[in-house]
């Protein structure tokens, strides 16, 4: 019941978040019945099981790093590899 609560507070282009506070991580490219569909810049889009949404608010989506795969933290660490530090943005 809860997960179908939070699907429907969830919309397409939403940034994912670890923590409150924190960088971004991706963004929802797509909602399911069980799970979204995340892009991670530098690495595609894995999918995320709604269990794992610990919140959602100011069209921001935070997650519990215990509840998603390795693979997508590996992905996440990583995403913003390829920015120029020099750029301010």
């Amino acid at each position: 019941m809860r997960e179908e609560l939070v699907r429907h507070e969830i919309q397409r282009d939403f940034m994912v978040f670890l923590a409150e506070g924190q960088e971004g991580i991706g963004s929802v490219h797509d909602i399911g019945s069980e799970s979204i569909s995340v892009y991670v810049e530098n690495f595609g889009e894995f999918l995320v099981p709604l269990k794992a949404v610990t919140s959602v608010h100011d069209q921001k989506v935070l997650l519990d790093r215990d509840q998603v795969s390795e693979k997508f933290l590996r992905a996440v660490a990583h995403a913003h590899d390829n920015e120029d530090p020099k750029v301010v943005g």
